[in-house]
């Protein structure tokens, strides 16, 4: 244990240059710090996003979607580069109050409808098109309790563990240690689960995998913090194989390519307005066309 103590103040004040890598963009305040219009496309549904393991819960959805030629489901995908501050600005504030992504917007109906929240956009297209969310009672039971499992667990996995072991500009042993701890159990929880069931709603792929996986298939898979060896994630057999399985979908492959801004080059798709963007204007074929 470190020797260090810390005594918080009675009164907590901002400091600025805490916070590690994101401490440019976290701030104790809601609100815009920019005016900014968002673009708007061509398609019903207007995306904002980044491919973060949040942001990609709903590109695989809507790419799912498009795969079983549901063409209402076409969108566009906007890039929001996040570290730059795009998700503060008075365009993006007006659609989701809290600043965070993914975000999107139901132009289908009527009237202009704002969605944010990973849960609550996947709910929502999978209700809206009747497609990877259980009709049976006791399936569906089962499917939005693992969508609101991953919910409520992502923030130990990404803000808890993930933050004290990799993005900290320390380390320190108690939080590690902690959320060390807590992510070792959700992890089994999963194993345990995927033992006798071939998704997480037995036979049926469905929303509550599209949640899970770009958090826990890329822990185990060590491409997030490359933490796989410390958490010894192949040990937990049946989440390897539901990861490798779901992994090989081809919409899951095309999902993850939206909204990327990293890796190799043709995996990148900044900003996607039509299929053919998959085969046009990757990142790799823009380079070359310049």
């Amino acid at each position: 244990m470190s020797t260090d103590i810390y005594v918080p103040p009675k009164i907590w004040e901002w400091n600025k240059e805490s916070g590690g890598k994101f401490a440019s963009i976290n701030r104790p305040i809601a609100g815009e710090t920019h005016q900014g219009d968002l673009p708007v496309g061509k398609h019903p549904f207007q995306l904002y996003s980044l491919a973060t393991p949040n942001g990609v819960k709903i590109t695989i959805l809507l790419e799912e979607l498009l795969a079983l030629n549901i063409a209402e489901a076409e969108y566009d995908a906007h890039l929001i580069d996040i570290m730059a501050g795009d998700q503060f600005s008075s365009g993006f504030v007006d659609i989701n109050p809290n600043s965070k992504i993914p975000a999107l917007v139901d132009n289908s109906g009527d009237n202009k409808l704002p969605i944010f929240e990973s849960g609550a956009i996947l709910l929502h297209l999978a209700e809206k098109f009747a497609a990877f969310i259980p009709k049976e009672p006791l399936l569906k039971a089962q499917c939005l309790s693992w969508l609101f499992w991953q919910v409520g667990s992502g923030p130990y996995l990404g803000g808890g563990f993930g933050h004290f072991f990799a993005y900290a500009p320390e380390k320190f042993e108690y939080p590690i240690e902690r959320f060390t701890m807590e992510v070792k159990r959700q992890l089994d929880v999963l194993d345990r689960h995927l033992a006798n069931n071939k998704y997480m709603c037995g036979e049926q792929y469905t929303i509550a995998d599209i949640a899970i996986w770009p958090w826990y298939g890329a822990l185990v898979q060590n491409k997030v913090y490359e933490a796989a060896e410390f958490l010894q994630t192949q040990s937990y057999k049946n989440l390897l194989r539901w990861t490798e399985e779901v992994g090989n979908r081809a919409a899951v492959k095309r999902g993850l390519m939206v909204n990327r801004t990293w890796g190799e080059l043709e995996e990148q798709l900044h900003e996607r307005h039509d299929a053919s963007d998959f085969e046009l204007k990757t990142q790799d074929k823009l380079v070359d066309s310049q």
